[in-house]
């Protein structure tokens, strides 16, 4: 397959952005839009028994595939396409994004002095082809006090988090123990990324 110089990135997290920008990758922003019409898009409810690692690459797996119908239907110049899906889980649960305030809290009290799991996968899909990876990382939360958990919430950091945190922020003093990818929790494990850039001939660093 011949050299890539760009990706579509099929996402709107400014932490993914953040972090291709860090390791120099260039890509221009692939919005997917729920368009009836068009029958593109992707359904983020976790199926009725769905464990959470079946969850995160099946929704994961469905970006990369809606992301490259969308370049056929906006008859955009034919490059790879990058998505990533992050979910968190606790005694196998999945734990989502809050719906609000009052529900942040009750994630994080969840979260309170515990070990959880957090799962990213990030596929790239070109034609036909799609690949994908996982990312498993293990963090340990300080026990957190209501007066902690209220102060956090302040900072709005928890709005549209999964796990309703962002260890890149002030939750990143919630962490005691961290095993795996720190880029992972962000939302985008680097060395999984350029594993899948490689595979589709994209000059990785």
């Amino acid at each position: 397959m011949s050299k890539h110089q760009r990706i579509y990135l099929a996402s709107q997290s400014p932490r993914r952005r953040e972090l291709l920008k860090q390791i120099g990758i260039h890509y221009d922003m692939l919005l997917l839009r729920s368009d009836p019409r068009r029958k593109v898009s992707v359904d983020e409810t976790p199926h009725e028994g769905e464990i959470p690692l079946d969850y995160v690459q099946r929704v994961c797996r469905d970006k990369a595939r809606a992301g490259w119908e969308t370049l056929i239907l906006r008859n955009l110049p034919l490059l790879p396409v990058l998505a990533a899906d992050t979910t968190v889980t606790l005694d196998g649960k999945i734990i989502g994004k809050p719906d609000d305030n009052e529900h942040a809290a009750e994630i994080l009290r969840m979260l309170s002095g515990k070990q959880h799991q957090v799962l990213t996968a990030v596929a790239m899909s070109f034609g036909e082809r799609i690949e994908m990876r996982l990312s498993t990382t293990t963090i340990a939360f300080d026990t957190l006090g209501e007066e902690r958990i209220r102060r956090y919430l302040l900072t709005g950091e928890a709005h549209d988090k999964a796990g309703a945190y962002g260890i890149q922020g002030h939750a990143g003093a919630f962490v005691k123990r961290i095993e795996g990818s720190y880029t992972g929790v962000m939302g985008l494990p680097l060395f999984e990324t350029v594993e899948l850039l490689k595979l589709f001939g994209y000059p990785a660093p």
